[in-house]
Order: C-alpha cells, then sequence, then structure tokens
C-alpha cells in the first residue's frame, strides 16, 4: 500500500519524465518512485530542480545511444578492484557470462538503490554462472569504502578518467548546476573520482556472453530510471 500511495503523488511526474527519455517501467521503478518522493521530502524540489534538469537534458540528448549493441562485441578492458589488482574482462568471461554495470558513484541514491537489489539478487545471479561487475570513476580507496559499507560481495572495479566508459560510448560531463550543488553538499567529484573534468559515465547494465558478445543492454540517458536483477536474470537464463 505504501509503494501505492507513493505512486499517486510523483506518477504525474514520472510519466512526465518517461515522455521524454527512453526509461520504461522495469523491476525497480516502484523503488525508485519511493527513493524519489523520500528525496523530495528530505531536500526539497527547489534543491532536487539542478539535477531533475540536468537529467532531462541527458536524456533529450541521448546520452549513451552510441553504447555497443546487442549482438557486438563487448570492448575488452583492464581495471584495477577495490585491492589494486588487475581483473581483465577476458579472464572474467573464462567462468561464464558478465554482467557488467556502469553506475556513477557512491554518492549517487540511485545508484545505491541499483546496487543494493543487485547484491540482493548476486546467488540467483551466480546460481547462473555469471559474474557481476560494477564499475565506477571513483579511485579504488573510495570504491573500497563504498563496498564494505554496503557490504557488496560483488566484483567493484575503479575505472580512472573513465576510460573504458569512454570505450562504450557512456561518458558525459555533468553541468554546472549540480556539481555546485554537490559541493555545497560536501561532494567533490574531483576528490572521489581523482580529477576535475567531471565526467561520469551514463548508468548501463550490460550481459556479456562467455564468448565476449553482448546479449543484453540497457543505457539510461536519464540517470534516475534504469533496470534491476530481473531484468538481468531474465536475459541471463535466455542464454542456456
Amino acid at each position: 500500500m505504501r509503494f501505492l500511495r507513493i505512486e499517486r503523488l510523483v506518477l504525474p511526474f514520472y510519466r512526465e519524465v518517461m515522455s521524454t527519455s527512453e526509461a520504461a517501467s522495469t523491476s525497480l521503478t516502484a523503488a525508485t518512485l519511493a527513493l524519489r518522493s523520500q528525496l523530495h521530502e528530505a531536500y526539497g524540489a527547489d534543491a532536487l530542480a539542478p539535477f531533475d534538469t540536468n537529467a532531462a537534458a541527458m536524456a533529450a540528448d541521448g546520452v549513451g545511444a552510441t553504447a555497443p549493441s546487442v549482438g557486438t562485441p563487448a570492448p575488452r578492458f583492464v581495471l584495477p578492484d577495490v585491492h589494486g589488482t588487475s581483473r581483465a574482462l577476458d579472464d572474467l568471461l573464462v567462468s561464464g557470462p558478465v554482467v557488467l554495470v556502469f553506475y556513477r558513484g557512491a554518492w549517487c541514491p540511485y545508484c545505491n538503490l541499483q546496487l543494493r537489489a543487485f547484491q540482493g539478487s548476486l546467488g540467483e545471479i551466480e546460481a547462473t554462472g555469471a559474474t557481476l561487475v560494477a564499475v565506477s570513476p571513483q579511485t579504488p580507496d573510495n570504491s573500497l569504502s563504498f563496498a564494505e559499507k554496503e557490504g557488496l560481495g560483488l566484483t567493484v572495479l575503479s575505472d580512472l578518467h573513465n576510460r573504458v566508459a569512454r570505450d562504450y560510448g557512456l561518458v558525459f560531463r555533468q553541468d554546472d548546476a549540480p556539481t555546485a550543488v554537490q559541493k555545497g553538499l560536501g561532494i567533490d567529484l574531483a576528490e572521489v573520482n581523482g580529477d576535475d573534468s567531471y565526467e561520469l559515465p551514463a548508468a548501463a547494465t550490460f550481459v556479456i556472453d562467455a564468448g565476449g558478445v553482448i546479449r543484453f543492454r540497457s543505457v539510461s540517458a536519464d540517470y534516475r530510471w534504469r533496470v534491476g536483477p530481473e531484468e538481468v536474470l531474465a536475459a541471463l537464463h535466455g542464454l542456456r
């Protein structure tokens, strides 16, 4: 009943967002609606306006539209994990499919929502033989702090300067207005990511089969709406 009340309050806004982006209802929609309501109650619509405006502009610009398509080879990469150990996509694929999730950072409430959902379904994902990998531009130290705080059992990698995200066609520069608000809240992307480019990856999820071919692709031009474990599990079961 709680989600139904929240949906009545914010569904008109949700429909407006849906009409200006490629977002579609997913297994995380209800939880996202609840999160948006909580954020508006905590910070107020005016404080969140720069982020909403930026997200809508990203959707209109089609951020991430050039990401690799289903049926094409996944760009290969080697990235450090939270302990500084290099992890190569090719090595991960030896064990089976890889679920590759690009997230903006530990400071992003929508990223936290999605990663917690994936963590909750980690056993089911691993039961298919797949490895769940989350990638952000945060430094390894900041990624380690996040992984420990959230108790994440998935593989967390640091993509410094968004080099791999760029290969996947996901990189954009965050507008100055939300950046200024973040700094006022004590979030400095230059410190978190180790550079002052203020570039971030579009939220994206890929399922890559053991042969290195992309079999599922979801890119959220509007980072507020994204897929969850149910969509990924369906894709993984479809590989069998």
